[in-house]
């Protein structure tokens, strides 16, 4: 039982919201155009940039949208020019906190990362303190509804996939970077919907935690998520199902 798929499961319902909604937009746009700039508009040819392409496409972005971010890219259209940074530190209980951050100001960033941390019991730490306690892998949630365990096994390791554990309701599903994309396209022409899909920073170990320092540490999440130049934020917290029902 590791948190990670129910955190998920937890932003997958919040983001019904229309504000949530759009913060994903612009989180997707951003990556977008950032994609674009590093690899080139063709998506055929930039993997990145198909990635989030059809992301954005699946959470009903409009297509008008989309073709303006990948063109601020590549310079065809003016737009802000946006630097990629991870940034690390400590929650409650210790547990470790991996953001990754696209931003036209990083001043304005760390100064703004470092209140949201101290304000929730948390601290910004030096680069490399924790990353070394995650590894970079793609990964799925499936809900355990949506899927028989014997046939989506048999799915995960015929198309690329290292590992399928249980965590709750949920099946979380490990492959590597380069595996992500056709893993994904499997599960989608099998019908198999996912709550979560993406190139992740999966922890290898868990910090448990319980009461006051459990509550603190989902508020904590929820401001990083909420902190407009965050394009991602993991952590390796552990809490029980009831203090996740109680934040969803």
């Amino acid at each position: 039982m590791s948190g990670h798929s129910k955190w998920h499961s937890i932003k997958h319902k919040k983001a019904a919201t229309d504000s949530k909604r759009g913060r994903i937009f612009t989180r997707l746009i951003k990556e977008m155009t950032v994609a674009a700039r590093s690899g080139g508009g063709d998506l055929d040819a930039n993997p990145r940039l198909r990635l989030v392409v059809n992301t954005a496409k699946a959470a009903n972005m409009p297509a008008d949208n989309i073709k303006r971010a990948i063109m601020r890219g590549t310079g065809e259209l003016p737009g802000v020019s946006y630097e990629e940074v991870n940034y690390e530190g400590y929650g409650p209980g210790g547990a470790a906190i991996f953001m990754r951050v696209l931003t036209d100001n990083r001043n304005r960033t760390v100064a703004e990362l470092r209140h949201i941390l101290s304000k929730n019991g948390g601290n910004l730490g030096e680069s490399g303190c924790v990353a070394w306690m995650f590894d970079r892998k793609g990964y799925f949630v499936v809900e355990k509804a949506k899927a028989n365990e014997e046939k989506l096994l048999d799915l995960v390791l015929n198309n690329g996939g290292d590992d399928l554990k249980e965590d709750g309701e949920n099946f979380e599903i490990f492959c590597t970077p380069e595996s992500f994309e056709s893993l994904k396209a499997a599960l989608e022409k099998d019908g198999i919907a996912t709550a979560a899909a993406e190139v992740s920073m999966v922890p290898q170990n868990y910090v448990k935690l319980e009461g006051k320092g459990a509550q603190t540490m989902l508020k904590l999440m929820e401001a990083l998520e909420d902190q407009e130049d965050i394009q991602n934020v993991w952590s390796n917290f552990d809490i029980d199902d009831a203090a996740m029902q109680e934040a969803s």
